[in-house]
């Protein structure tokens, strides 16, 4: 199996702060830049499974580089350079307490929540008699809390201005870039073929301006289908073809993992991992209209400070 980055330690001249989070690991320079590093890391259920993905890093930020750049125009991102396959550099921001979580059809997390007989997400009502992957009227939105550990919260945007987490501007201006953000989306997965499905926006703060952070439109944040047999497969009440993060859920509740307390996650064999690696670059491939090229994997961390080093400089300059 390829080497895979599950781990970072930099150092980089003016470093000020680090975080590891689920996935990505994000380094703070001189209070003004953050360097953001898509690592091999996959989570499920808020919970990092214990094997590496081969070049799932190297997806995740190319793919969201593009939509960033893509959608710029539209809604500001915090976003400067690629440096490396996978890292992004841009601006420090202070990031929204929340997760924008927009749905454009009953599936998932939702889907189950709806069939234990739950009829509102987040505030949003939701009417009788839906199925399994229907198209909803309008898309609806159903933040998340962010959590520092452990799993996000649901909760209603009444909640979010009455508990001052973010202000009702604030909150109103972000749903407004979510919806513009999953029109773009939708429109640029329309034409390769594909269905964006549902999927998460995080914004920032920079010099009091409401930005987009992090990433966009990756397997990660986002489920998309096939669009051709959509219509059949509903109809026939069969399950969808998806390029998303979906496959490896079900596959752990299959072993019985739901990320619960006192679960262990089931052996993760290179084989495992390969297959998910492979569908990974299935949707990079559909989502981008490009070939996946597979960057050198030896001496990754090497690479990557290398890198980084050259990227910081020229920012300097």
């Amino acid at each position: 199996m390829a080497t895979t980055l599950t781990r970072t330690d930099f150092n980089f001249p003016g470093q000020t702060a680090v975080y590891h989070g689920k996935v990505r690991d994000v380094y703070t320079i001189d209070d003004s830049i953050m360097v953001m590093v898509a690592t091999d890391r996959i989570s499920a259920f808020d919970v990092i499974l214990p094997e590496g993905i081969p070049y799932k890093g190297q997806m995740l930020n190319q793919i969201a580089a593009q939509f960033l750049d893509a959608t710029a125009d539209v809604v500001p991102n915090w976003k400067l350079a690629v440096p490396d396959p996978m890292v992004t550099v841009g601006y420090k921001c202070e990031g929204c307490r929340v997760e924008m979580i927009i749905r454009g059809y009953l599936t998932g997390s939702a889907w189950r929540e709806y069939a234990a007989g739950s009829r509102e997400i987040c505030g949003v009502k939701l009417p009788d008699g839906m199925r399994e992957n229907e198209r909803f009227p309008e898309p609806i939105i159903t933040p998340t809390t962010k959590a520092e550990a452990g799993h996000d919260e649901n909760i209603s945007k009444e909640e979010i201005i009455a508990q001052g987490i973010v202000s009702k501007d604030d909150y109103e201006l972000m749903e407004k870039y979510t919806r513009e953000l999953f029109a773009i989306g939708t429109r640029m997965a329309a034409e390769k073929g594909l269905i964006l499905v549902d999927t998460k926006y995080e914004f920032g703060k920079l010099a009091d301006k409401v930005i987009l952070i992090d990433e966009i439109h990756t397997p990660d944040s986002s489920r998309y289908f096939y669009a051709e047999g959509y219509q059949e497969r509903f109809e026939a009440g069969e399950p969808q073809r998806q390029l998303s993060k979906e496959f490896v859920r079900q596959w752990l509740m299959d072993n019985g993992f739901m990320g619960k307390a006192g679960q262990e996650a089931p052996e993760m064999t290179p084989e495992v991992c390969e297959s998910i690696s492979n569908r990974y670059i299935e949707l990079y491939e559909h989502i981008t209209g490009r070939k996946f090229v597979k960057a050198p994997e030896d001496h990754l961390a090497d690479r990557i400070a290398r890198n980084v080093l050259d990227c910081l400089d020229n920012l300097k300059r």
